[in-house]
């Protein structure tokens, strides 16, 4: 039996702030040296499913850049392989863009008839987890399903996030909610769908004619198919999240820290495939402490590094300190500097002195919708020398030191230009 994957990757990814700003949600950096992206490619990869579509839609400059021809992922193949697959442009210039996940398989049939799967897996491009999409797709067949939904237990607060459903004893879904205020139950979809092909293309040619769809599976398709076909859940319990906030994406790197990290990066049988710059080691220097840290490539410490991901080409000068924070590819961070649970972007410049995440007030800011203190600092950004900036910051991407109107960023405030989502 054949199986297809299509990986959902147009996602605009507006709730991670200026992280996204600049790249696709799925194009975004995660654990130093990977892209969010990485983990559903390398689970079809080591699930031994070697023909995958990607969606893209929204800025797919960084994530077709990032992806080619597949070589990472064994999946630059003369059969098969990974293809990039984008909205179809109008004689005007303009992009027909997809108006629902289901929309977007649909606009792509002619990819998936081509290459004739008995089944067809489809994926989000934004979740950090791993899953074997084989025990998947042997579980749909078993229970003769037409649709499968990769399901998890969740905590009664998250369920308005999620699809909810509810089955019998045999896994049968029964009842199905798109992001319900009260749920019936604690099983939430992981936007994870096995269908029979068969049965896909019926259903998405039923959904393009009704004029009152949105095109969207969560929505429009499985509600329906409820009623009139076999549908089923399957029960995932390993390590999933989905890193669409700010608060999910710096708590998703937190958890790679601990001691026995619930996401096993190290599991040589269950490889996170990436590809790679060609870096040198990474330069720890006299007088340099480094603590439950992910360091990554190129990096070079001479200060302190706590509880922090670096990604490749960091620098982290003498007497700063850098606690609680995830670095992206390139940023300086100057000597006598603090950084403390912040999120910085590619290729900015903490100067000397300066002090990210400074003080003990919370107050909230609007942009990012950031609660928790975390701060953010967008790509090519600057923070002068001798600047404190408070938390739940943001400090916009390409800002200079005259955006900044004094040494003092107070709690909650924004500096630079950020445009609306």
């Amino acid at each position: 039996m054949k199986a297809l994957a299509m990986i959902l990757a147009g996602g605009r990814g507006s709730r991670l702030s200026i992280l996204s700003q600049k790249r696709a949600k799925p194009a975004v950096p995660f654990a130093g040296k990977y892209r969010i992206v990485d983990f559903p490619l390398s689970n079809c990869t080591n699930s031994g499913i070697t023909t995958v579509g990607v969606l893209t839609q929204y800025r797919p400059h960084s994530l077709n850049e990032h992806i080619r021809t597949g070589g990472p992922w064994d999946l630059d193949r003369l059969y098969g392989g990974v293809w990039l697959l984008q909205p179809i442009e109008r004689l005007d210039g303009t992009m027909e863009r997809y108006s629902g996940t289901a929309n977007a398989i649909q606009r792509n049939w002619d990819f998936i008839k081509r290459h004739r799967p008995d089944f067809t897996v489809i994926l989000a491009a934004d979740h950090i987890y791993k899953m074997n999409y084989d025990d998947l797709i042997t579980f749909h067949q078993e229970k003769r399903a037409d649709v499968t939904i990769a399901t998890l237990t969740i905590s009664p607060d998250e369920a308005s996030r999620f699809g909810i459903l509810q089955t019998d004893s045999s896994y049968r879904v029964i009842d199905f909610e798109e992001k319900p205020l009260q749920p019936k139950s604690n099983k939430g979809s992981m936007g994870i769908y096995v269908f029979t092909t068969e049965v896909l293309s019926q259903m998405l040619q039923e959904d393009d004619l009704d004029p009152n769809s949105s095109h969207d599976f969560g929505k429009n398709i499985i509600p329906k198919m409820i009623k009139t076909h076999n549908v089923y859940a399957y029960p995932f319990n390993g390590y999933w999240v989905d890193v669409g906030t700010v608060q999910a994406y710096w708590e998703a790197h937190m958890d790679l820290l601990a001691d026995q990290p619930p996401l096993d990066l190290l599991d040589r049988d269950w490889v996170i495939h990436t590809r790679s710059e060609e870096r040198p080691p990474v330069n720890i220097r006299t007088g340099a402490v480094v603590a439950h840290s992910l360091v990554t490539d190129g990096c070079v410490i001479e200060g302190t590094v706590e509880y922090s991901v670096l990604a490749p080409g960091v620098k982290v000068g003498r007497g700063a300190v850098v606690r609680n924070s995830i670095i992206f590819t390139d940023t300086i961070i100057e000597n006598g500097a603090i950084v403390d649970r912040t999120i910085v972007d590619k290729q900015v410049v903490i100067h000397q002195n300066a002090h990210v995440g400074y003080g003990v007030d919370y107050s909230p800011n609007p942009v990012g919708d950031l609660t928790s203190g975390i701060s953010l600092v967008g790509k090519n950004g600057t923070v002068p020398e001798g600047v404190r900036v408070g938390r739940n910051c943001v400090v916009a991407g390409d800002s200079k030191p005259g955006d900044f109107a004094g040494t003092m960023v107070p709690s909650g405030t924004t500096v630079g230009y950020v445009p609306k989502a």
